[in-house]
């Protein structure tokens, strides 16, 4: 077997490792890069391979940067399964298209934009000058009202004037047709992927659905096994089953590990300190009169959220206030966890199920749909909590809501998952914790949102304990204590300084581990 590491490699996002053997081609995720929004869409578009080639795909789980290049996969000729658990599949009937409409929305304003800095520069196209009247004119004809863009008239003065297009990265024809090809299949069942390729998946504990896959390749009476970690999740966290122990004797001897390193380097706060830290939070922005502003991915976070929010209701330790889900992704997730209650660890069973109780669903929550509720919401000065997509605040409801409460000192911003480089998210943890190192004092530090700048006097704070992803020393606890026997182990999925940490933790532990570079093979 060769393993080609193409993707969150030396960095965090656009998972993507590609398995040959002498008759297959398998690929281990397909996901989309996140950051610097041109960066990011120019490696979107290219697939370092001929994508028609690929026998069959093996998702680890449903995030994004794991899942969210399938479409273009499928659009540019890959016609065979993605296999998944079924977790995963319901998961990605949502995400995929939600993806989809995000890509056609980006291309549909950028496009927009094209016409109107051409309209604005100048002399018009047959040289006379066009003036300020005849230009708000031509910009009015845009727009179909003042939120909808006409795309009819966009294509008109691109086709008209020669503008250069922008295609999005794929449709919602696109999504629904690699949705036909996803095939969810149970935890512990094994199922052909190739001609002489296997896959079987084990709990991995990050989020629902997400699994640790199993990949031996039988052939001329040699069997060689690869172990590809996905993205491992914490232990004794609320919700799901902790990360799989006991693997079946036969999938036990690894020859190669592909492992996860977001957090190669940190060690998070416990997970005993997550509930009293959020309830801490929480009363503090309620009793001066603040609401708090969690920006949270749709998928994993937001119900984990709800999970110990209603708990701490329950229990009386915070005062009810008005929680809402703005977010209409997060809310059709939220009924995916509801569907899956065999993924559930035993506390979950304790506390909620076997009281007749929704975990993710109670008295104080309000799942907001509309357009005109989230307008509502923004002006909405009492103290309430808003959870809303997305988490790593580059898109969606979270930077309206941020925009409107950001200046306020009373409101709180919880950070309560990891925030890539170059990220909206990432500028406003660093720029609230310096500020909160200066103890608050001074001017305010400016965060730029929709191209207005606004001072940061939200207080910032972090709460590591949510994070779905293993430590280093949660990492290394799988790995001693797991019932696998691991030759070598390739590091992907941490920025370099993360991956590079985490390999060399591993030497001093015994294993013999590296951090592969983009495009690099391993031969098992």
């Amino acid at each position: 077997m060769h393993i080609t590491f193409h993707g969150a490699v030396r960095e965090v996002t656009g998972s993507m490792h590609l398995i040959g053997t002498d008759t297959d081609h398998v690929l281990l995720d397909c996901g989309l890069h996140q950051g610097r929004r041109k960066e990011a869409a120019e490696k979107n578009r290219v697939l370092p391979f001929n994508a028609a080639m690929v026998d069959n795909m093996v998702l680890s789980h449903a995030h994004i940067d794991h899942s969210g290049r399938i479409p273009l996969l499928v659009k540019k000729g890959f016609n065979g399964r993605v296999l998944c658990t079924r977790g995963t599949a319901d998961a990605c009937g949502y995400l995929l298209p939600d993806s989809a409409k995000i890509q056609e929305q980006d291309a549909q304003y950028l496009n927009y934009k094209t016409v109107r800095g051409a309209l604005s520069h100048g002399p018009s196209f047959n040289g006379r000058p066009i003036g300020k009247r005849k230009y708000e004119a031509l910009k009015k004809m845009l727009k179909k009202d003042r939120h909808r863009i006409d795309d009819d008239m966009v294509a008109q003065f691109m086709a008209k004037y020669r503008l250069e297009r922008v295609e999005p990265l794929y449709t919602m024809t696109d999504a629904e047709l690699a949705l036909g090809q996803m095939d969810g299949v149970p935890y512990r069942s094994t199922s052909t992927i190739g001609r002489d390729l296997t896959c079987t998946f084990y709990e991995a504990g990050h989020i629902l659905g997400s699994a640790i896959s199993i990949i031996r390749h039988n052939a001329n009476g040699h069997a060689k096994t690869v172990a590809y970690t996905g993205d491992l999740g914490r232990f004794d966290k609320p919700i799901l089953r902790d990360p799989c122990f006991a693997f079946e004797e036969r999938d036990r001897h690894i020859d190669l590990m592909i492992m996860e390193s977001t957090y190669g380097d940190r060690d998070h706060e416990p997970v005993v300190d997550l509930k009293p830290r959020l309830r801490q939070a929480l009363t503090e922005t309620f009793e001066r009169g603040g609401c708090v502003l969690i920006p949270s991915f749709a998928y994993g976070r937001t119900q984990e959220l709800l999970y110990v929010i209603h708990e701490l209701y329950a229990e009386g330790a915070v005062k009810p206030r008005p929680v809402y889900v703005d977010s209409p992704l997060a809310t059709n997730i939220t009924k995916v966890f509801g569907e899956h209650p065999e993924v559930y660890d035993q506390e979950t069973h304790a506390t909620f199920l076997r009281n007749g109780l929704n975990p993710f669903d109670f008295k104080q929550v309000r799942f907001t749909q509309s357009v005109e509720e989230s307008m509502a919401l923004m002006r909405d000065n009492t103290p309430h909590i808003v959870i809303s997509a997305s988490g790593m605040c580059e898109a969606g409801r979270i930077l309206h809501h941020l925009r409107y409460k950001i200046h306020n000192p009373k409101n709180r911003i919880l950070i309560v998952g990891f925030m890539a480089q170059h990220t909206l998210g990432r500028r406003i943890q660093e720029l609230g914790e310096a500020y909160a190192a200066k103890g608050r004092s001074g001017d305010a530090p400016l965060v730029k949102i929709f191209n207005k700048e606004y001072p940061l006097k939200a207080e910032v704070e972090k709460i590591g304990g949510f994070s779905a992803h293993a430590d280093r020393n949660e990492m290394l606890r799988f790995l001693k204590k797991s019932n696998l026997e691991v030759k070598r182990i390739a590091v992907v999925h941490g920025e370099e300084d993360q991956s590079t940490a985490f390999a060399q933790l591993l030497r001093d532990n015994g294993f013999d581990a590296r951090a592969p570079m983009v495009g690099q093979t391993f031969v098992v």
